[in-house]
């Protein structure tokens, strides 16, 4: 009972303080001598579509790791 109650009030704190926090306040512009023509974004663009797909291969070699060596002890389980 104790770890559901602590459970909720974590979950409740989450859920309230995404609507408090806020980012920071993007960049200024540069100036209009910064030898670029066109808009510019701030920051740039960071290629992160490699990144995701090396995440997610592996989150799912890992489940699938999990979930092979879950059926091999139930299945030892079984047997004994």
């Amino acid at each position: 009972m104790k770890k559901r109650l602590i459970h909720l009030l974590f979950s409740l704190f989450i859920l309230i303080s995404v609507n408090t926090v806020f980012a920071q306040d993007p960049p200024p512009p540069p100036s209009g001598g910064h030898g670029q023509s066109g808009n510019q974004t701030p920051g740039g663009s960071a290629p992160i579509g490699n990144g995701l797909f090396i995440l997610s291969a592996l989150a799912a070699a890992y489940g699938s790791y999990k979930v092979y060596r879950w059926k091999f002890q139930s299945s030892k389980k079984d047997e004994q």
